[in-house]
């Protein structure tokens, strides 16, 4: 078992480009300021993920631009840091002026309960980003080898302590926040990190960051909309009536892999124990630590806690973690176990008699389309000022601490916008997908613009079997990276090449257990009529209540 510290020669080239870039600094600047190009170097692409930021260009031009000897159509898509998905109905109104003008005017609605914004060209980057600090949001870590967006349970009716569970995703998010000031100097005007120096000290994320990307996830049961399993910190909340007490914690999810490379692959997070509320701050920060001082760093692709937890044993990285803390974990408690993980859409009520109405979003792209007018409802709403927006892990928006005497007004809104609830079946309602083509360069095949049409052919099948009203959790990505959760969906696709996917099927409704593969590579055809097969003898040979997910594990893969 190698329990070394990573040694300064094997490092990789990210990893140089990290360390040498003074505090996330590099010559970002004057890139940016380069407009010969749309495009940035290498190092660049790199150390703008910590921005907030990737590169893009619309796939759908490449043919088109390379016969006219043109540069792609390079743009960037900036991911917003909204911890717990809270924004007001002033900051809401901000971002769509601010997208409608410099971006691609469809904010989305992202799976880490955020947003972000597709094609602002270089020239607009700067900004844009001055739009989201003159409302008070920032960009910082949505990306990049750290500590990203922390997501929470969204639905306040779960539990009468929800509000301070909320609060911990702000906390924990500021708690590991790089201390770099880059981001403030090269899109605020922020002030220079004067002549000579390297960077500002940083006691997690020293010159190195982290050796890759870093999830948290709150969940409250039994409401598990986080998918709290497939990050790399799960906190579990525990609680009774009013009182809060703390989090059980699992830690080493995650569901990147890469086709054809069987040292990589989906993993479900290890529950390690449980620690009080006023704990949880450190320990959070501790297991950051110590997956940057043990995580591969030669290896991008085994980069991830999940792999260093498999490489070192849960054992010693529990070991190590308690030794730096100075105390042991306490056991895990007993919780309410998890019943299920979509959305509450419709109305729902906390104990202090205060009203949420959660409205569904297909794929999180906030358009007006088919006459179901989201953008213009959220933007009426916004403009009245009544309620705050909150967004879900499950990509919809739910309209937040809305007076009584303003819910008539509100349901009139939605009603001229055509906005309801019963329009929407329910595998539809549970749908997801990551953005794949035509920006993502990742992507190997369709997800958000596919997702529409491919439910609508599994709800033919369910209608022909009688199961409507029985939700399918169906989701896409369209490469093994896994942004839209497909490997914990009963249905999930995963891209693998232009109109085909990897079938994956047997995750519990629940969001506790990976699904598997079924087929490695297959069309939309063959997937169809596998799925067709499989809902005939599922209505048939279903055990009770069991769920389409419970019955493919339990007859094809047990």
């Amino acid at each position: 078992m190698d329990t070394e510290i990573n040694k300064p020669e094997n490092l990789s080239d990210v990893e140089g480009m990290k360390t040498a870039s003074r505090g996330l600094r590099g010559d970002l600047s004057e890139q940016m300021e380069n407009l010969l190009t749309g495009n940035v170097n290498e190092e660049g692409k790199q150390l703008i993920k910590f921005h907030g930021s990737y590169v893009q260009d619309n796939r759908d031009r490449r043919a088109e631009r390379d016969d006219k000897k043109l540069e792609w159509a390079y743009s960037f898509m900036i991911r917003l840091r909204i911890p717990g998905g809270d924004v007001s109905a002033q900051q809401w109104l901000g971002l769509q002026e601010s997208c409608d003008d410099k971006a691609s005017g469809v904010i989305k609605i992202t799976t880490r309960q955020t947003v972000q914004f597709h094609g602002v060209v270089k020239a607009r980057m700067k900004p844009v980003m001055k739009d989201f600090d003159a409302l008070g949001l920032d960009a910082i870590s949505a990306c990049g080898d750290v500590n990203r967006n922390v997501m929470t349970g969204s639905n306040p009716a779960i539990v009468r302590f929800h509000a301070e569970v909320h609060e911990y995703a702000q906390k924990i998010s500021e708690h590991l926040l790089p201390t770099s000031k880059a981001y403030s100097e090269i899109w605020l005007d922020g002030e220079k990190l004067p002549s000579g120096h390297e960077a500002e000290e940083d006691p997690l994320y020293q010159n190195r960051y982290l050796p890759r990307k870093f999830k948290i996830a709150i969940a409250i049961p039994p409401h598990n909309d986080v998918d709290t399993f497939m990050n790399d910190v799960g906190l579990i909340a525990v609680g009774e009536g009013e009182y809060f007490e703390g989090f059980n914690v699992a830690i080493g999810g995650g569901l990147g892999a890469t086709h054809g490379n069987k040292k990589t692959y989906p993993r479900r997070s290890d529950i390690i124990g449980f620690v009080p509320k006023d704990k949880a701050l450190d320990v959070c920060w501790q297991i950051a630590a110590v997956q940057r001082d043990y995580g591969n760093r030669e290896d991008r692709k085994l980069a991830r806690l999940k792999y260093t937890l498999d490489r070192l044993g849960l054992g010693f990285f529990v070991g190590e973690l308690e030794k730096r803390l100075g105390y042991k974990m306490e056991p895990a408690r007993n919780v309410p176990a998890f019943t299920h993980r979509g959305d509450a859409f419709g109305w729902v009520q906390d104990y202090k008699g205060q009203w949420y109405y959660t409205a569904f979003v297909e794929s999180g792209r906030v358009i007006d389309e088919n006459e179901y007018n989201i953008k213009s409802a959220m933007q009426e709403i916004a403009e009245a000022n009544f309620c705050g927006f909150r967004f879900t892990g499950n990509q919809n928006v739910m309209f937040t601490y809305i007076a009584e005497k303003d819910k008539p007004k509100f349901e009139s809104i939605l009603s001229r916008h055509g906005i309801t609830i019963d329009a929407m079946n329910p595998t539809r309602r549970e749908a997801m997908a990551c953005v794949a083509l035509p920006t993502c360069p990742l992507a190997l095949a369709e997800g958000q613009r596919y997702l529409p049409e491919f439910v609508t052919k599994v709800e033919a099948l369910q209608e022909k079997y009688g199961i409507l009203s029985r939700p399918i959790t169906t989701r896409i990505t369209g490469c093994p990276n896994g942004c839209g959760r497909s490997y914990l969906a009963e249905i999930g696709l995963v891209g693998k090449n232009p109109g085909k996917y990897v079938l994956r099927l047997g995750g519990d409704y629940e969001g506790e257990r990976l699904n598997t593969v079924y087929l490695e590579e297959a069309d939309e055809t063959e997937i169809l009529s596998t799925l067709d097969n499989l809902l005939n003898k599922y209505t048939s040979n279903k055990q009770g209540t069991e769920s389409f997910g419970d019955y493919t594990q339990r007859t094809l893969f047990s």
